[in-house]
């Protein structure tokens, strides 16, 4: 943490009021950049693909549950892995409560990994979430959705994430999909972000950089080195 530069409360309210003008404008190009994001091009998703469930095989457009907007987080919860990625648990532990929220907005959240449904349920159990989550065992969706890469791609160097800007660290990554149904029942893929593209969605490091500290991770081996899965933090 910076060292604080100590004034009386009207120097206070001077430094905050031309920070609050930075932040105005911040907001501004902010809401400007998620117009545009609207106005992103579709491309349709005509591939059939199969999820597993607790009530059996989903579709893709199952999983809309009858809404009209689908947001998709790829969990990094591999075939065969004992517990889910770590980060992406961080990002999860504040699904739940949006649920009913973005369903009130004509919108579904779910998470999907390659993972088998055991093994996610086995996860989802211990962590205490609710929220919707399939597995895409034995599709192609991940893949197809650049957040999984198969051993042959990564041994010869093709194997590339962030719409191919960036190599990959290992065979799972996170990322999240928006899809959109329209009313004859046609699928779109209307975007999705990776890396800090994702930044958007962890509630806990928006909190965190209106502190002092802010996230606290430079010291840090690597950003999140400080991080546990919710059930493994000392007492």
């Amino acid at each position: 943490m910076n060292t604080p530069n100590i004034v009386d409360r009207a120097a206070w309210l001077d430094a905050r009021l031309a920070h609050l003008a930075d932040e105005k404008d911040f907001t501004r190009r902010r809401d400007e950049l998620s117009r545009r994001r609207r106005e992103l091009p579709w491309v349709e998703v005509d591939a059939d693909y199969r999820f597993e469930s607790d009530d059996g095989p989903r579709t893709l457009s199952d999983l809309f549950e009858g809404r009209s907007q689908l947001l998709v987080y790829h969990f990094m919860l591999g075939p065969g892995w004992d517990e889910g990625c770590p980060s992406c648990s961080f990002w999860a532990d504040g699904y739940d409560g949006t649920v009913a929220h973005l369903a009130a907005r004509d919108t579904t959240l779910v998470a999907v990994s390659r993972g088998s449904l055991a093994e996610i349920e086995s996860y989802k159990a211990r962590m205490g979430w609710s929220f919707p989550w399939y597995s895409s065992s034995g599709s192609d969706f991940n893949f197809d959705m650049g957040v999984s890469f198969r051993a042959e791609d990564m041994a010869d160097g093709t194997a590339r994430y962030n719409f191919g800007t960036s190599p990959v660290h290992g065979d799972e990554m996170p990322g999240i999909s928006v899809f959109n149904r329209t009313d004859d029942g046609r699928v779109f893929l209307s975007y999705q972000t990776f890396a800090r593209g994702l930044d958007m969605l962890n509630g806990t490091y928006h909190m965190l950089d209106l502190t002092p500290k802010g996230r606290d991770e430079a010291q840090l081996d690597f950003s999140m080195g400080w991080l546990r899965r919710h059930d493994a933090y000392d007492d």
